[in-house]
């Protein structure tokens, strides 16, 4: 009963009968002793095994213009919104490393400037872009992509470009580069695993669209490109819409593709950062309300894909914490809340893979674009991947404020279960009773806009050689477990011996 005198005094107590969970209910506050029934947990969902993957964007493939991060853009960032940048090093020991450490994923390698990126094939590409086009890739920097996917496990994804060098003199899409790109991938030993038509066609006017291109202009390019595909490159799957909104534009442009796609994707992001006039601040991003708006967002795709294409899974192959490369707090540790809810959200609701954008670059990089050190979230990153496995169980927990709680199968331990437990009330500790043993995972940041992550109170860091530290539980006994104010623990329970985790 602690929690309820934390929580002040109380008018009146109802107790609410629920399987395996006893419920205590105040009217002016609420607070749960929970007994979680781990044996007889059943499964609502099985994810990809590449559930967590990542984007790279074209433009770092490339070189040019991306977000700049915040340390390097003064105090004013609405006023350097991008800065010059040089391609990135795929063949950099550290990234790769760490790359393949949440291998198996994929690799997206697409955006906003991919839709007006030319691809040269040809021995000496030309030095600026030709008429139609923002961006050149070269056969090298492809080849590079293609080498990097191979060493970190995580087959390509990628869109076409589609600006006015794709067109003919009707202004109709063209596949010719679209062809030699795919040519030139199977020339190389490379795999692309899915294609978008393009990048986020809802909002055509900064993504390189011709003027005035509506949905019904789309319809006809997205036709023109799924035949195409289907001749050229019947093994891609086809990703569609991958739009970024969830209104008239964006429901427009699922309506004319939704027949033609093999998977729904589209893109999420809460909010638009400051560089971009977004005035969400650091104190809102740990609420109940901000973690939800990725199930809103969900919703909508969900309800369009039950009316338009029945049956088809759904990605999620674009997001963050907030789109134009992510706010200050993206690179600390009050992210990761949202970082990791947002996954045991999504998966809970059986989508298929989320793609986080991006890897390493801005603000929202899993890893410094810089350095190549790892960020809080790629930790978290990191615990997801080793311990939580791909079939999703229903842990009976109801949705509370400030509590959050997903379960899995375990990763590699038959018969047992994870649990991902998320306290992200800043003020009051949470209990879980477990019938059973477990590992505990604790991850704490006593700032919370750390650039750095304790797990078990220890800080996280690469050691000497940039190997990855061991990242061990404690042993904790069966009975209340205790969870702190604005923490992340992840449980594995190898006994659990739920008949669903064979």
């Amino acid at each position: 009963m602690r929690n309820h005198q934390r929580a002040g005094s109380l008018r009146r107590l109802t107790r609410i009968a629920i399987p395996a969970i006893s419920v205590l209910v105040c009217t002016k506050a609420i607070a749960v002793d929970l007994t979680l029934d781990v044996a007889s947990m059943p499964r609502v969902a099985t994810i990809d095994p590449r559930f967590q993957s990542y984007n790279i964007e074209m433009v770092e493939v490339t070189g040019g213009r991306f977000w700049k991060p915040y340390a390097a853009a003064g105090a004013d960032a609405k006023t350097e919104r991008f800065a010059p940048r040089l391609p990135i090093d795929l063949r950099d020991g550290r990234l790769r490393k760490l790359a393949a450490a949440l291998a198996p994923a994929y690799l997206r390698v697409s955006g906003t400037w991919a839709n007006s990126t030319f691809f040269a094939d040809s021995e000496a590409p030309p030095s600026a872009p030709p008429a139609g086009f923002g961006g050149v890739l070269t056969r090298q920097q492809w080849l590079d992509v293609i080498d990097f996917s191979h060493a970190v496990d995580a087959p390509i994804v990628t869109s076409f470009a589609i600006s006015a060098g794709t067109r003919d003199a009707a202004g109709q899409w063209t596949s010719e580069q679209a062809r030699q790109l795919l040519s030139f991938t199977r020339s190389a030993g490379g795999q692309i695993a899915a294609a978008e038509f393009m990048n986020e066609p809802d909002l055509p006017a900064i993504g390189g669209a011709p003027d005035r291109y509506d949905a019904a202009a789309y319809g006809r390019d997205f036709a023109a490109f799924r035949a195409f595909m289907k001749d050229t490159a019947s093994d891609v799957t086809i990703l569609g819409p991958s739009t970024i909104g969830s209104g008239a534009d964006a429901r427009a442009r699922f309506a004319v593709s939704a027949e033609g796609v093999d998977v729904v994707s589209y893109h999420h992001y809460g909010a638009l950062s400051a560089r971009c006039g977004g005035g969400r601040t650091a104190k809102q991003a740990l609420s109940d309300q901000w973690l939800a708006r990725t199930g809103k967002t969900l919703a909508v795709y969900q309800a369009l894909r039950d009316r338009l294409a029945p049956g088809k899974p759904i990605w999620l192959t674009e997001t963050a914490e907030s789109a134009c490369g992510g706010n200050r707090w993206a690179a600390t540790f009050t992210d990761t809340f949202r970082y990791l809810d947002q996954l045991g959200r999504l998966a809970r609701a059986g989508v298929q893979v989320v793609m986080h954008n991006t890897l390493t670059a801005s603000d929202y990089g899993l890893l410094d674009e810089r350095t190549h050190l790892p960020r809080p979230n790629y930790w978290a990153a990191l615990l997801w991947r080793r311990l939580m496995g791909t079939s999703v169980l229903d842990t009976g927990v109801p949705q509370q404020s400030g509590f959050h709680v997903y379960a899995h199968c375990a990763r590699d331990m038959p018969g047992g279960i994870a649990l991902l437990v998320i306290n992200n009330d800043r003020r009051m500790r949470h209990e879980l009773k477990l019938p059973a043993a477990a590992q505990r995972y604790t991850l704490a940041n006593a700032t919370l806009t750390g650039g750095t992550v304790q797990l078990n109170g220890r800080t996280l860091a690469l050691e000497p050689s940039d190997r990855i530290p061991a990242l061990t539980g404690d042993a904790t006994a069966a009975g209340t477990i205790v969870f702190a104010p604005a923490t992340i623990t992840f449980l594995t329970i190898a006994n659990a011996g739920n008949s669903n985790c064979p």
